[in-house]
């Protein structure tokens, strides 16, 4: 499972902080959690082409 939010987000993120934790106490009770950090591939590649923040025409 991947997230772009921070565990400490998970509560506001659900409305329920009780809830998130448990949701999280379950997820992650035998998980290997890597934490990745630095820009996007996708986003790279989006601002390489001039796809990121062009306004879409249709």
């Amino acid at each position: 499972m991947t997230s772009n939010k921070s565990f400490g987000e998970w509560g506001e993120l659900m409305g329920d902080p009780i809830l998130a934790t448990a949701i999280l106490d379950r997820l992650l009770h035998h998980s290997h959690i890597v934490n990745i950090r630095g820009n996007s591939y996708r986003l790279r590649e989006k601002m390489r082409t001039g796809a990121y923040g062009s306004p879409s025409t249709t």
